[in-house]
Order: C-alpha cells, then sequence, then structure tokens
C-alpha cells in the first residue's frame, strides 16, 4: 500500500513539474491587436483530438486545464472565426486555448468544414458546429456535461455560436467575441470579411432570402444566457453587431478585433471575468 501511495504521489509530483513547465507567459499588450501578432505567439500542443464526424475536418482539439479543482469540470467549447473561409484554420486560435487551460478552463476548440471545403458554407458549417458541441458528451473517458458548458466564438465562430446555443438549449452560456450578428445588414459591408458573406451562404441576401432568414441570429431563438464582447475600435465587425441583438453587451474601450484572441490583451482579461461569472 505504501509503495503504490509513493508511486502515485511521484506521479502527481511529474505530472505538475511537467504541467508547470510547459506554462507559457503570454506578456500584455496594448490594444488593436494585430492578426500578425496573434499568429505569432506561442502556444501548447493539444492533449487529444477527437473526430466528431468522417471528415478529416470535422475534429475537436482539446487542452485539459492546468488548474483547477479535481472532478469540477470547466468546460469550454471554443468556435474560431475567419471570415467563415477554409484560408483561416483553428491554428490561429492555439495559443486562446492554451491561455484559457492555464486558466483553469478545460477547452473543446472545434475545426470545422468552411467555404471553400467540401460540405463547408451554409449549412454545413453549422452542422458541423452542432456536431461538435454534441460530440462532446460522449467523449471517454469521461462525458462532459453541456449544463456546465460554454461556447465561445469569435467573430464568424461567434455568429455559429450564436445560432448553436438558440438550438442547444442545454447550454450554461453562449459567449460572443464580436460576433456577426445580422448577417444580411454585415453581407452588405465592403470589407472583406463582409464581401466574403454571399460565399458562404451561396448568393446575396436579395438572391437567398430564406436562407439568409435561417442564418440570422438576429431572427433565430437564442441561448437564453447570451452575451456579447465587443470592441469599439472594431474595423471588421462593426459595434452596430453587438448593439442589434437584445441581449448583454459588454464593450471593451479602444479593443480591435483581434484583441479578444490574444491573451495578453485587457480584452482577454475581460473574457476571463466574464467566464467567471459565469461559472460561479
Amino acid at each position: 500500500m505504501k509503495s503504490s501511495m509513493a508511486l502515485m504521489l511521484l506521479v502527481f509530483g511529474v505530472w505538475r513539474c511537467q504541467t508547470e513547465a510547459l506554462a507559457i507567459e503570454y506578456l500584455p499588450v496594448k490594444s488593436k491587436v494585430a492578426y500578425s501578432a496573434v499568429t505569432a505567439l506561442d502556444y501548447s500542443m493539444p492533449d487529444d483530438v477527437v473526430s466528431y464526424g468522417d471528415d478529416p475536418l470535422q475534429t475537436a482539439s482539446v487542452w485539459l486545464a492546468k488548474k483547477g479543482v479535481v472532478g469540477q469540470t470547466k468546460l469550454v467549447v471554443l468556435v474560431h472565426g475567419g471570415c467563415w473561409l477554409s484560408a483561416y484554420d483553428i491554428k490561429h486560435t492555439y495559443a486562446l486555448s492554451t491561455a484559457l487551460a492555464q486558466a483553469g478552463y478545460t477547452v473543446w476548440s472545434l475545426e470545422y468544414r468552411r467555404t471553400g471545403d467540401s460540405g463547408g458554407g451554409w449549412p454545413g458549417s453549422l452542422e458541423d458546429i452542432e456536431a461538435g458541441i454534441k460530440r462532446l458528451e460522449t467523449y471517454g473517458p469521461k462525458s462532459f456535461s453541456l449544463q456546465n458548458t460554454v461556447v465561445v466564438g469569435h467573430s464568424a465562430g461567434g455568429h455559429l455560436a450564436l445560432l448553436a446555443g438558440g438550438k442547444i438549449t442545454q447550454l450554461r452560456s453562449v459567449i460572443g467575441l464580436a460576433a456577426i450578428t445580422d448577417i444580411v445588414e454585415y453581407s452588405h459591408g465592403q470589407n472583406s470579411c463582409q464581401q466574403a458573406t454571399s460565399q458562404f451562404m451561396g448568393g446575396s441576401a436579395a438572391e437567398l432570402p430564406a436562407e439568409y432568414g435561417l442564418a440570422n441570429p438576429l431572427l433565430q431563438l437564442l441561448n437564453s444566457h447570451t452575451v456579447l464582447l465587443q470592441g469599439d475600435a472594431d474595423s471588421i465587425v462593426p459595434v452596430t453587431q453587438a448593439t442589434a441583438l437584445n441581449v448583454p453587451v459588454v464593450m471593451e474601450q479602444d479593443a480591435g478585433h483581434f484583441d479578444w484572441i490574444h491573451p495578453g490583451s485587457p480584452a482577454f482579461q475581460s473574457l476571463l471575468n466574464q467566464l467567471d461569472k459565469t461559472f460561479k
């Protein structure tokens, strides 16, 4: 018995040392973070990668919480953005997942088929997000609870998170980070992400009014615990997208679009504060 206990303590001690050694420090940065600054960040690789469908893109990458109370899993489902385009994959949020895990959250980060991928676009991308969220309940060796899960989506990923959260009502909360909330209004804009909307939808709002209605969070039921976090200096998703919905909005002063996915930014601290509030 004593030798078994000693072995357990040794294994725990090694695991703890490895965890502490692998911790990555994200230095504070000023607001209005550039995308290139996010992609240059260090990160830890996921602890596991889980399939939720037959396509190679239908995967959930798992970062286990690096601290917290044993037996109390606080789960964040992360839906990355990138204008719904296949050119922007899950890797640009690896640092965000790493930092959330270091803060005590287990992260279930979804890759999904996007515009340019077979089966991606509308409605395939949303169907992937829904399937990916539901898959977490059957993840071995232990199941995660939807009731103790917060879905966090950034930009176009926020758009998909809002829609999925309205259908999967058991979720604890949905947090949109610079989320696209009115896809019709957004499609009328002139920046490159706004112009990508018609590619995602397979046509314009005038050509596909019924499809745009189904894809529009403004017109769909949302999760009853939905919160939007928005930067007032965002040039990609304007402030009017956050104020379009009748849900609580946390407005981050001087924050740009990519501040939310940089762990050294003040916006990231606002996200941590919101998560802490949600899980209390």
